[in-house]
């Protein structure tokens, strides 16, 4: 990027952006999935206030600054700016949340104090998806510091996306007239594969999932007593998840859960294998084996591949505190990553009847938290992107820009692809290599943060002057 601009966005960042990024990490604004009463905790609603404030205070001639609420759902924030030059008629919508993952253990920091290290900012949040209003203004911004049009712009910022964003529908249901038809859409919640250049997200996965308990006794047995006649709990979820799993490799066994994977798609994975310096299981703090050793295999499976994930337990006593004693019963929360191109309805379908059929022994099994979202596969770019994206990644990083499939899911970007039909999408964001997203010490890398928003500035000014 030239030097003014470079300035420019370094002094947006540090004076604008970081002080109130930081006010956020401190607030524990955890999605509604982990925190029933969140409203009553208020958490969120300062969350909200924060960044509504923050943003009203932008210098951008005519931006709308306003919280849309719903009775009983999770609040969006609604941000519209008029176009500069001929767009008036055309829409980008860009889009970015708020709400936040459990704190989880294992911090070297602490969730919800920010710490600044160098060019990190460690803190939950900050880079899932936190910045991403800030660099989506800060694009907008960029382009009337430097007398460039861009189309009418809609931000929109939920605050459901982690618990799957049960939330959004309504709002942009009831937000529709004003949103209009997007030509455009600018996703900030995804990731990359390294902090060299622009990451293009082509494909995001679905997800499935729900908690199974198994119950066999009404109370705790001594295991003395009670083992050899009552069955294990742990065995008998033991059984019903071989039902859906090797074991042995981890393949799904569920065929509704998968989908044939485009040549196109697997060409890419190659072709993005054979230049990174290493596989992408290097960039994991893993101390088993991968699954599977080949570079090119490993992004397809990170991407195209279903599997499943244990995500949390019940019945369990810590094992300091665990006497003999046949528990009553176990509980499991299974989560499934899906195919772009899987119908996750089916999938969960599935998933629920292989659970809770002739289960053994006539166990008890209670399905519950049952969710689903479906995947998201982009369009082909057109020349006119692709040359934009392009011509960004190498104004603010020096190299060309690359794509990649995602492994994690965005329930939104589904909704829109359904929605909008038409429209162009880029998906990128800041996630690369050890941020730790939904884990301990997640951090904002924020030279990619800054490269990241001059980049968005460019790619809006060539919508705008796109040939039509």
């Amino acid at each position: 990027m030239s030097t003014s601009v470079e300035s420019w966005v370094q002094q947006y960042w540090e004076r604008d952006v970081l002080p109130t990024l930081q006010d956020y990490v401190r607030i524990p604004n955890v999605s509604a999935a982990y925190d029933a009463d969140w409203k009553a905790h208020g958490h969120m609603d300062r969350a909200v206030e924060l960044i509504r404030q923050w943003c009203a205070a932008r210098p951008l001639p005519g931006l709308v600054v306003e919280v849309h609420e719903l009775e009983g759902r999770s609040p969006v924030l609604y941000l519209e700016l008029p176009a500069t030059g001929p767009g008036a008629d055309d829409t980008v919508l860009l889009y970015g949340h708020l709400d936040k993952q459990p704190e989880m253990t294992g911090w070297t920091t602490g969730p919800w104090e920010p710490v600044l290290e160098g060019d990190r900012l460690f803190g939950r949040g900050c880079a899932d998806d936190g910045y991403a209003v800030f660099a989506s203004l800060g694009a907008l911004q960029l382009l009337h510091e430097t007398s460039r049009d861009h189309t009418r712009a809609v931000v929109i910022i939920e605050a459901s996306e982690e618990s799957g964003s049960p939330d959004l529908p309504a709002h942009v249901e009831a937000l529709a007239p004003r949103i209009g038809t997007p030509s455009l859409v600018i996703c900030l919640d995804s990731g990359a594969l390294d902090y060299d250049r622009l990451w293009v997200t082509t494909s995001l996965r679905g997800l499935a999932g729900c908690t199974v308990r198994v119950d066999v006794l009404t109370e705790g047995v001594h295991s003395g007593i009670a083992s050899g006649v009552v069955p294990s709990s742990f065995r008998i979820l033991r059984q019903l998840l071989d039902r859906v799993e090797d074991p042995a490799t981890g393949r799904i066994l569920l065929p509704e859960l998968h989908a044939a994977i485009p040549d196109a798609r697997v060409a890419a994975a190659r072709a993005t294998a054979a230049t990174m310096p290493h596989p992408f299981a290097a960039d994991l703090p893993m101390i088993a084996r991968p699954m599977v050793d080949d570079p090119a295999r490993q992004l397809i499976a990170h991407t195209w591949e279903p599997t499943l994930s244990v995500t949390g337990a019940d019945g369990w006593p810590p094992t300091d505190r665990a006497g003999n004693v046949l528990r009553p019963f176990t509980a499991l929360t299974l989560s499934f990553r899906l195919p772009p191109t899987v119908d996750a309805a089916s999938a969960q379908a599935a998933i629920e009847k292989a659970l809770s059929s002739d289960t053994p022994y006539g166990a008890r099994v209670t399905l519950s938290g049952a969710e689903c979202a479906s995947g998201w596969c982009a369009p082909e770019l057109p020349p006119w992107l692709t040359t934009a994206l392009d011509d960004a990644s190498n104004a603010a990083w020096g190299q060309g820009m690359r794509t990649f499939g995602e492994g994690g899911t965005i329930p939104f970007m589904g909704m829109l692809g359904d929605s909008f039909p038409a429209a162009q999408f880029v998906v990128s964001g800041v996630l690369g290599p050890g941020s730790n997203a939904h884990g301990p010490n997640e951090f904002l890398h924020i030279p990619s943060a800054r490269r990241l928003t001059q980049a968005i500035a460019d790619v809006l000014a060539a919508h705008a002057n796109r040939p039509i």
